[in-house]
């Protein structure tokens, strides 16, 4: 610990340790990182720190809206380019917090994460954390809608063919929450839409409607589940096509636009 504390003080990163079972038999902290952990360490290393001193908050994946104990309504979202985004936002140099539906996906690498399940979970999740947070990027493919009971016990067919009668509520919408926050308490604020036709002008109409400086469009038919993207960034000036590519490289390239567009806010960490 003596030697660690010295080479610390000398300047040198140190990677690791990891925490888990020791060749000796005992459990704890003393594992070499995985090599695939320090891959990606190293990586991080020598991404431009675009984003230091920055608080991020991100939306991942989708949200599940329950029917009944058994079933409910939600979406194709994978989770992967909101994971991405928040990756390469720690990369930059960002404190990263990743507000994430329920999706199986390891968190990356110094990351803070909360899982929620429903869109009402996840309001709930990033209502107090915007305020003290530098940038909102809302990733999540949250459902519009949700039901308006949610049933004690799984519903039953009867044989007889009758549906069930489901009655539908609107979901908070999230984004426009946080958009519209006091000035002294917003994020700068970054929404995704994902949509199946005429993706530029949803865009524009979903960035005018939120009250957002940046809409990032994509067809999300084309991209859910998969480890490629392409991307659209819609503002006040216009478009610009991020062309199709690995999620993790479009989620860097983002990142950079972020940082150059979003100013310093007062709420910086030192």
């Amino acid at each position: 610990q003596r030697n660690v504390a010295r080479i610390v003080a000398d300047g040198a990163r140190l990677l690791g340790p990891a925490s888990g079972d020791q060749a000796c038999g005992e459990i704890g902290d003393g594992r070499m990182l995985e090599p695939e952990e320090l891959r990606d360490e190293l990586i991080a290393h020598f991404q431009p720190k675009c984003l230091a001193g920055r608080r991020v908050l991100i939306t991942a994946g989708p949200t599940f809206e329950a029917i009944d104990p058994v079933r409910g309504i939600t979406n194709l979202s994978s989770g992967k380019m909101g994971f991405a985004i928040a990756r390469a936002a720690a990369e930059a140099g960002a404190v990263v917090t990743l507000v994430a539906g329920p999706v199986h996906l390891p968190t990356p690498r110094g990351v803070a994460r909360i899982d929620v399940r429903s869109a009402e979970q996840m309001l709930a999740a990033v209502l107090p954390l915007a305020r003290s947070h530098d940038i909102f990027v809302a990733t999540a493919a949250v459902a519009d809608w949700r039901p308006a009971a949610t049933s004690e016990h799984k519903i039953k067919k009867d044989g007889t063919g009758a549906t069930p009668a489901l009655a539908f509520v609107e979901n908070p919408d999230i984004l426009a929450t946080v958009a519209h926050l006091p000035v002294a308490e917003r994020p700068w604020c970054v929404g995704f839409a994902a949509e199946s036709h005429d993706v530029v002008r949803h865009a524009r109409d979903k960035r005018l409607r939120k009250g957002i400086p940046l809409i990032v469009a994509n067809h999300g038919p084309s991209t859910f589940g998969r480890d490629d993207n392409a991307l659209v960034l819609v503002d006040a000036d216009g478009e610009r096509e991020l062309p199709r590519s690995d999620k993790l490289r479009l989620a860097r390239a983002l990142v950079a636009e972020i940082a150059a567009r979003a100013p310093r806010a007062a709420r910086t960490v030192a």
